[in-house]
Protein backbone atom coordinates (compact mmCIF):
# COMPACT_ATOMS: atom_id res chain seq x y z
CA UNK A 1 0.00 0.00 0.00
CA UNK A 2 1.81 3.43 -0.87
CA UNK A 3 1.10 5.50 1.87
CA UNK A 4 3.05 7.69 4.38
CA UNK A 5 0.41 7.77 6.86
CA UNK A 6 1.55 5.68 9.96
CA UNK A 7 -2.06 5.28 11.13
CA UNK A 8 -3.04 3.68 8.06
CA UNK A 9 0.04 1.53 7.99
CA UNK A 10 -0.91 0.49 11.70
CA UNK A 11 -4.36 -0.15 10.06
CA UNK A 12 -3.13 -2.20 7.63
CA UNK A 13 -1.28 -4.62 9.33
CA UNK A 14 -4.50 -5.16 11.60
CA UNK A 15 -6.24 -5.44 8.37
CA UNK A 16 -3.63 -8.63 6.91
CA UNK A 17 -3.55 -10.51 10.39
CA UNK A 18 -7.28 -10.67 10.30
CA UNK A 19 -7.56 -8.69 13.65
CA UNK A 20 -10.57 -6.54 14.74
CA UNK A 21 -10.44 -3.08 14.18
CA UNK A 22 -11.54 -0.55 16.96
CA UNK A 23 -13.53 2.36 17.30
CA UNK A 24 -10.36 4.78 17.13
CA UNK A 25 -9.63 2.63 13.98
CA UNK A 26 -13.02 3.45 12.51
CA UNK A 27 -12.23 7.45 13.02
CA UNK A 28 -9.06 7.07 12.07
CA UNK A 29 -10.49 5.50 8.88
CA UNK A 30 -12.61 8.39 7.94
CA UNK A 31 -9.94 10.96 8.86
CA UNK A 32 -8.04 9.85 5.85
CA UNK A 33 -7.78 11.45 2.00
CA UNK A 34 -6.50 8.29 0.99
CA UNK A 35 -9.47 6.82 -0.78
CA UNK A 36 -7.06 4.43 -2.84
CA UNK A 37 -5.74 3.04 0.85
CA UNK A 38 -9.06 2.46 2.25
CA UNK A 39 -10.16 0.66 -1.57
CA UNK A 40 -7.26 -1.53 -1.41
CA UNK A 41 -7.53 -2.91 2.43
CA UNK A 42 -11.27 -3.56 2.08
CA UNK A 43 -10.75 -5.21 -0.93
CA UNK A 44 -8.56 -7.37 0.47
CA UNK A 45 -11.06 -8.01 3.26
CA UNK A 46 -14.39 -8.63 0.22
CA UNK A 47 -11.52 -10.77 -1.30
CA UNK A 48 -10.99 -12.68 1.54
CA UNK A 49 -14.21 -13.71 1.76
CA UNK A 50 -15.72 -13.68 -1.05
CA UNK A 51 -13.40 -14.26 -3.99
CA UNK A 52 -13.83 -12.38 -7.37
CA UNK A 53 -17.52 -13.03 -6.41
CA UNK A 54 -20.37 -10.71 -7.31
CA UNK A 55 -23.96 -11.41 -5.87
CA UNK A 56 -27.45 -10.11 -7.55
CA UNK A 57 -31.10 -11.62 -7.21
CA UNK A 58 -33.84 -11.15 -8.77
CA UNK A 59 -36.32 -9.11 -6.95
CA UNK A 60 -39.58 -6.89 -6.90
CA UNK A 61 -40.82 -4.30 -4.19
CA UNK A 62 -44.31 -3.95 -2.73
CA UNK A 63 -44.53 -1.05 -0.62
CA UNK A 64 -48.11 -2.60 0.91
CA UNK A 65 -49.34 1.49 2.24
CA UNK A 66 -47.41 4.69 2.24
CA UNK A 67 -49.80 6.18 5.13
CA UNK A 68 -47.57 6.42 8.68
CA UNK A 69 -48.01 7.96 11.92
CA UNK A 70 -44.31 8.77 11.83
CA UNK A 71 -43.12 11.89 10.35
CA UNK A 72 -39.55 11.55 10.17
CA UNK A 73 -37.78 14.14 8.98
CA UNK A 74 -35.69 12.70 5.96
CA UNK A 75 -38.64 10.31 4.90
CA UNK A 76 -40.27 11.78 1.22
CA UNK A 77 -42.45 8.27 1.20
CA UNK A 78 -45.01 9.03 3.81
CA UNK A 79 -48.03 10.34 3.26
CA UNK A 80 -51.37 11.47 5.92
CA UNK A 81 -54.50 9.10 5.44
CA UNK A 82 -56.17 12.14 3.69
CA UNK A 83 -53.73 13.51 1.37
CA UNK A 84 -54.65 12.47 -2.45
CA UNK A 85 -51.48 10.71 -2.85
CA UNK A 86 -52.29 8.04 -0.06
CA UNK A 87 -52.76 4.35 -0.62
CA UNK A 88 -53.33 1.20 0.53
CA UNK A 89 -52.79 -1.78 -1.58
CA UNK A 90 -55.99 -4.58 -1.29
CA UNK A 91 -55.86 -8.21 -1.96
CA UNK A 92 -56.06 -8.16 -5.42
CA UNK A 93 -53.56 -6.06 -6.27
CA UNK A 94 -51.09 -7.57 -4.03
CA UNK A 95 -51.45 -10.82 -5.78
CA UNK A 96 -51.38 -9.73 -9.13
CA UNK A 97 -47.70 -8.09 -8.12
CA UNK A 98 -46.34 -11.24 -6.57
CA UNK A 99 -47.83 -13.23 -9.67
CA UNK A 100 -45.87 -10.86 -12.11
CA UNK A 101 -43.26 -10.94 -9.98
CA UNK A 102 -43.20 -14.73 -10.44
CA UNK A 103 -43.99 -14.95 -13.78
CA UNK A 104 -40.75 -12.52 -14.57
CA UNK A 105 -38.51 -15.14 -12.64
CA UNK A 106 -38.44 -13.08 -9.36
CA UNK A 107 -37.13 -15.01 -6.17
CA UNK A 108 -38.12 -12.38 -3.86
CA UNK A 109 -40.23 -9.98 -2.88
CA UNK A 110 -39.31 -7.20 -0.69
CA UNK A 111 -41.98 -5.72 1.77
CA UNK A 112 -41.91 -2.79 3.42
CA UNK A 113 -44.72 0.38 3.90
CA UNK A 114 -45.68 3.17 5.87
CA UNK A 115 -47.05 2.59 9.42
CA UNK A 116 -51.34 2.58 9.04
CA UNK A 117 -52.73 3.56 12.20
CA UNK A 118 -56.11 2.64 10.96
CA UNK A 119 -55.17 -0.90 9.90
CA UNK A 120 -55.00 -3.83 11.95
CA UNK A 121 -52.43 -6.38 12.45
CA UNK A 122 -53.54 -8.74 10.95
CA UNK A 123 -53.38 -6.46 7.33
CA UNK A 124 -50.15 -7.48 7.46
CA UNK A 125 -50.31 -10.93 7.93
CA UNK A 126 -52.13 -11.24 5.23
CA UNK A 127 -50.43 -9.51 2.99
CA UNK A 128 -47.58 -12.31 3.45
CA UNK A 129 -50.25 -14.72 2.78
CA UNK A 130 -51.70 -13.27 -0.11
CA UNK A 131 -48.19 -13.05 -1.33
CA UNK A 132 -47.70 -16.73 -1.08
CA UNK A 133 -51.02 -18.16 -1.85
CA UNK A 134 -50.70 -16.14 -5.40
CA UNK A 135 -46.58 -17.27 -5.25
CA UNK A 136 -45.66 -19.77 -3.09
CA UNK A 137 -41.73 -20.19 -4.63
CA UNK A 138 -41.25 -16.77 -3.91
CA UNK A 139 -39.39 -15.60 -0.97
CA UNK A 140 -41.10 -13.11 1.22
CA UNK A 141 -38.56 -10.34 3.15
CA UNK A 142 -40.58 -8.35 4.83
CA UNK A 143 -40.82 -5.59 7.41
CA UNK A 144 -38.56 -3.60 9.45
CA UNK A 145 -37.56 -3.41 13.09
CA UNK A 146 -39.70 -0.52 13.13
CA UNK A 147 -42.60 -1.90 11.64
CA UNK A 148 -42.49 -5.02 14.14
CA UNK A 149 -42.45 -2.69 16.83
CA UNK A 150 -45.88 -1.04 15.91
CA UNK A 151 -47.32 -3.95 15.38
CA UNK A 152 -46.62 -5.33 19.23
CA UNK A 153 -48.24 -1.59 20.23
CA UNK A 154 -51.33 -2.33 17.98
CA UNK A 155 -51.76 -6.04 18.52
CA UNK A 156 -52.47 -5.37 22.16
CA UNK A 157 -51.50 -8.55 24.29
CA UNK A 158 -48.94 -9.99 21.98
CA UNK A 159 -45.34 -9.79 22.25
CA UNK A 160 -42.51 -9.18 19.99
CA UNK A 161 -42.19 -13.58 19.72
CA UNK A 162 -45.93 -14.00 19.09
CA UNK A 163 -45.60 -11.29 16.54
CA UNK A 164 -42.79 -12.72 14.34
CA UNK A 165 -44.47 -16.35 14.64
CA UNK A 166 -47.23 -15.30 13.19
CA UNK A 167 -45.56 -14.05 10.59
CA UNK A 168 -43.32 -17.31 10.33
CA UNK A 169 -46.87 -19.10 10.04
CA UNK A 170 -48.27 -16.77 7.27
CA UNK A 171 -45.14 -17.63 5.52
CA UNK A 172 -42.25 -14.63 6.28
CA UNK A 173 -38.62 -15.65 4.84
CA UNK A 174 -36.43 -13.03 6.32
CA UNK A 175 -36.16 -9.20 7.84
CA UNK A 176 -34.81 -6.25 5.82
CA UNK A 177 -32.32 -4.24 7.67
CA UNK A 178 -34.48 -1.01 7.47
CA UNK A 179 -35.09 1.61 10.00
CA UNK A 180 -31.50 1.76 11.51
CA UNK A 181 -30.59 5.03 10.85
CA UNK A 182 -28.49 6.21 12.94
CA UNK A 183 -28.10 4.46 16.20
CA UNK A 184 -26.39 7.20 18.34
CA UNK A 185 -29.28 9.14 20.19
CA UNK A 186 -27.58 12.11 19.39
CA UNK A 187 -28.67 11.80 16.21
CA UNK A 188 -31.37 9.59 16.38
CA UNK A 189 -33.59 11.58 18.50
CA UNK A 190 -33.05 14.93 16.07
CA UNK A 191 -34.14 12.76 12.77
CA UNK A 192 -36.72 9.80 14.30
CA UNK A 193 -37.28 10.10 17.17
CA UNK A 194 -40.69 9.01 17.74
CA UNK A 195 -40.08 5.84 15.93
CA UNK A 196 -38.35 2.95 17.53
CA UNK A 197 -35.39 3.29 19.69
CA UNK A 198 -31.99 1.81 19.22
CA UNK A 199 -32.65 -1.16 21.54
CA UNK A 200 -35.67 -1.54 20.03
CA UNK A 201 -34.67 -2.31 16.73
CA UNK A 202 -31.52 -4.34 18.10
CA UNK A 203 -34.34 -6.44 20.22
CA UNK A 204 -36.71 -7.19 16.99
CA UNK A 205 -33.64 -8.39 15.07
CA UNK A 206 -32.07 -10.37 17.99
CA UNK A 207 -34.99 -12.23 18.35
CA UNK A 208 -35.71 -12.87 14.93
CA UNK A 209 -32.51 -14.79 14.61
CA UNK A 210 -33.43 -16.40 17.91
CA UNK A 211 -36.26 -17.66 15.93
CA UNK A 212 -34.12 -18.94 13.34
CA UNK A 213 -34.68 -15.85 10.36
CA UNK A 214 -31.75 -14.24 9.17
CA UNK A 215 -31.88 -10.66 8.57
CA UNK A 216 -30.23 -7.75 6.81
CA UNK A 217 -28.89 -4.81 8.65
CA UNK A 218 -28.27 -0.45 7.63
CA UNK A 219 -27.45 2.93 7.97
CA UNK A 220 -28.18 5.47 6.45
CA UNK A 221 -25.52 8.12 6.34
CA UNK A 222 -24.54 11.57 4.79
CA UNK A 223 -27.40 13.83 6.52
CA UNK A 224 -26.31 15.20 10.20
CA UNK A 225 -24.70 12.36 11.85
CA UNK A 226 -21.05 13.00 12.47
CA UNK A 227 -18.40 9.87 11.99
CA UNK A 228 -18.11 8.82 15.47
CA UNK A 229 -21.89 7.98 15.10
CA UNK A 230 -21.37 5.87 12.01
CA UNK A 231 -18.58 3.89 14.09
CA UNK A 232 -20.97 3.70 16.24
CA UNK A 233 -23.73 1.94 14.43
CA UNK A 234 -21.21 -0.43 12.87
CA UNK A 235 -19.62 -1.40 16.37
CA UNK A 236 -23.34 -1.86 17.67
CA UNK A 237 -23.99 -4.11 14.58
CA UNK A 238 -21.21 -5.95 15.31
CA UNK A 239 -22.03 -6.94 18.74
CA UNK A 240 -25.17 -7.68 18.36
CA UNK A 241 -23.37 -9.84 15.04
CA UNK A 242 -21.03 -11.43 17.49
CA UNK A 243 -24.28 -12.77 20.32
CA UNK A 244 -26.74 -13.90 17.59
CA UNK A 245 -24.50 -14.61 13.62
CA UNK A 246 -27.95 -13.77 12.36
CA UNK A 247 -27.14 -11.52 9.99
CA UNK A 248 -26.21 -11.51 6.62
CA UNK A 249 -25.78 -8.32 4.80
CA UNK A 250 -24.68 -4.55 5.80
CA UNK A 251 -25.47 -1.82 3.43
CA UNK A 252 -24.80 1.50 3.33
CA UNK A 253 -27.60 3.42 2.60
CA UNK A 254 -26.74 6.98 1.14
CA UNK A 255 -29.24 9.58 2.33
CA UNK A 256 -31.63 11.58 -0.41
CA UNK A 257 -32.87 14.60 0.51
CA UNK A 258 -35.53 15.84 -1.81
CA UNK A 259 -39.17 15.83 -0.77
CA UNK A 260 -38.25 15.60 2.80
CA UNK A 261 -37.90 18.15 5.59
CA UNK A 262 -34.09 18.14 5.23
CA UNK A 263 -33.89 19.15 1.85
CA UNK A 264 -31.16 22.03 2.50
CA UNK A 265 -28.72 19.22 2.94
CA UNK A 266 -27.13 18.12 -0.08
CA UNK A 267 -26.60 14.52 -1.04
CA UNK A 268 -23.16 12.67 0.14
CA UNK A 269 -20.47 12.94 -2.38
CA UNK A 270 -19.01 10.17 -4.22
CA UNK A 271 -16.13 10.28 -2.38
CA UNK A 272 -18.16 9.65 1.13
CA UNK A 273 -20.02 7.12 -0.62
CA UNK A 274 -16.79 4.65 -1.27
CA UNK A 275 -15.45 5.73 2.23
CA UNK A 276 -18.16 4.80 3.90
CA UNK A 277 -18.26 1.18 1.87
CA UNK A 278 -14.65 0.63 2.56
CA UNK A 279 -14.90 1.45 5.95
CA UNK A 280 -18.25 -0.73 6.13
CA UNK A 281 -16.17 -3.72 5.28
CA UNK A 282 -13.22 -3.28 7.24
CA UNK A 283 -15.45 -2.92 10.54
CA UNK A 284 -17.79 -5.33 10.10
CA UNK A 285 -15.48 -8.41 10.30
CA UNK A 286 -18.24 -10.54 11.44
CA UNK A 287 -20.84 -9.92 8.46
CA UNK A 288 -20.62 -11.75 4.89
CA UNK A 289 -21.76 -10.01 3.08
CA UNK A 290 -21.54 -5.75 2.14
CA UNK A 291 -24.15 -4.47 -0.57
CA UNK A 292 -23.48 -1.71 -3.04
CA UNK A 293 -27.42 -0.55 -3.52
CA UNK A 294 -27.34 0.59 -6.40
CA UNK A 295 -30.99 2.27 -6.48
CA UNK A 296 -29.53 4.84 -3.89
CA UNK A 297 -25.72 5.38 -4.98
CA UNK A 298 -26.44 4.96 -8.52
CA UNK A 299 -25.12 2.88 -10.91
CA UNK A 300 -21.86 4.05 -11.22
CA UNK A 301 -20.95 4.60 -7.85
CA UNK A 302 -22.41 1.04 -6.77
CA UNK A 303 -20.22 0.02 -10.04
CA UNK A 304 -17.08 1.00 -8.78
CA UNK A 305 -18.28 -0.23 -4.88
CA UNK A 306 -17.20 -4.03 -5.81
CA UNK A 307 -13.35 -2.63 -5.97
CA UNK A 308 -14.08 -0.63 -2.48
CA UNK A 309 -15.42 -3.40 -0.40
CA UNK A 310 -18.88 -4.70 -1.41
CA UNK A 311 -19.64 -7.89 -2.73
CA UNK A 312 -23.04 -7.62 -3.59
CA UNK A 313 -25.05 -5.23 -5.88
CA UNK A 314 -29.19 -6.14 -4.75
CA UNK A 315 -31.48 -6.89 -7.53
CA UNK A 316 -33.43 -6.10 -10.30
CA UNK A 317 -35.52 -4.62 -7.73
CA UNK A 318 -38.85 -3.55 -9.83
CA UNK A 319 -41.24 -1.08 -8.12
CA UNK A 320 -39.26 0.45 -5.66
CA UNK A 321 -41.03 3.57 -4.67
CA UNK A 322 -39.19 4.71 -1.14
CA UNK A 323 -36.14 6.23 -2.36
CA UNK A 324 -37.59 7.22 -5.69
CA UNK A 325 -39.86 9.71 -3.39
CA UNK A 326 -36.89 11.17 -2.29
CA UNK A 327 -35.54 12.06 -5.55
CA UNK A 328 -33.14 9.18 -6.62
CA UNK A 329 -32.44 9.30 -10.45
CA UNK A 330 -31.78 5.64 -11.24
CA UNK A 331 -34.49 3.35 -12.65
CA UNK A 332 -36.89 1.47 -11.05
CA UNK A 333 -35.65 -1.44 -12.03
CA UNK A 334 -32.43 -3.23 -13.74
CA UNK A 335 -32.53 -6.66 -16.12
CA UNK A 336 -30.52 -9.43 -15.37
CA UNK A 337 -28.49 -8.66 -18.36
CA UNK A 338 -27.74 -5.19 -17.14
CA UNK A 339 -27.15 -6.11 -13.44
CA UNK A 340 -24.38 -9.00 -15.48
CA UNK A 341 -22.55 -6.76 -17.55
CA UNK A 342 -21.72 -4.04 -15.21
CA UNK A 343 -20.31 -7.08 -12.70
CA UNK A 344 -18.33 -8.26 -15.41
CA UNK A 345 -16.95 -4.50 -16.52
CA UNK A 346 -15.69 -4.43 -12.86
CA UNK A 347 -13.69 -7.19 -13.18
CA UNK A 348 -15.83 -9.70 -10.72
CA UNK A 349 -17.91 -12.85 -11.29
CA UNK A 350 -21.59 -12.32 -11.71
CA UNK A 351 -23.64 -14.78 -9.27
CA UNK A 352 -27.05 -15.17 -9.06
CA UNK A 353 -27.89 -15.44 -5.79
CA UNK A 354 -32.01 -15.68 -3.70
CA UNK A 355 -32.62 -14.27 -0.31
CA UNK A 356 -30.28 -16.55 1.92
CA UNK A 357 -27.30 -16.95 -0.76
CA UNK A 358 -28.10 -20.05 -2.38
CA UNK A 359 -26.77 -19.92 -5.92
CA UNK A 360 -29.55 -19.57 -8.45
CA UNK A 361 -29.95 -22.41 -11.59
CA UNK A 362 -32.08 -20.88 -14.29
CA UNK A 363 -33.89 -21.10 -17.35
CA UNK A 364 -35.95 -17.90 -18.44
CA UNK A 365 -37.88 -17.47 -16.02
CA UNK A 366 -37.54 -20.79 -14.69
CA UNK A 367 -35.62 -21.28 -11.49
CA UNK A 368 -33.98 -23.60 -8.66
CA UNK A 369 -32.07 -22.62 -5.39
CA UNK A 370 -28.29 -24.58 -5.91
CA UNK A 371 -25.86 -25.15 -2.91
CA UNK A 372 -25.79 -22.70 -0.25
CA UNK A 373 -22.86 -20.34 -1.02
CA UNK A 374 -20.63 -20.79 2.19
CA UNK A 375 -18.25 -17.60 3.63
CA UNK A 376 -15.86 -19.90 5.29
CA UNK A 377 -13.00 -17.37 5.65
CA UNK A 378 -15.35 -15.64 8.49
CA UNK A 379 -14.09 -18.65 10.72
CA UNK A 380 -10.93 -17.41 10.52
CA UNK A 381 -11.31 -14.14 11.49
CA UNK A 382 -9.97 -13.08 14.82
CA UNK A 383 -11.94 -11.63 17.55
Amino acid sequence: MATDDPRLLEIREKVEAGQRLSFDDGLALYATNDLFALGEMANLVRERYNGNFAYYNVNTHINPTNVCVYKCDFCAFRADLNEDRAYTMGESEIKERAEQAHARGATELHIVGGLHHKLPFQYYVDVVRWVKEAAPEIHVKAYTAVEYEWFRKIERGSNLRDILQRLLDAGLGSLPGGGAEIFHPEVRDQICGAKASTETWLDVHRTAHELGLHSNATMLYGHIERPEHRIDHMIRLRELQDETGGFQTFIPLAFHPDNSRMDDIPKPSGVMDLKTMAISRLMLDNFPHIKAYWIMLGIKTAQVALSFGADDLDGTVVHEKIYHEAGAETPEEMTIDEIRRLIVEAGRVPIERDTLYHRIERDGARWWPGEHIDVPALAGVVR
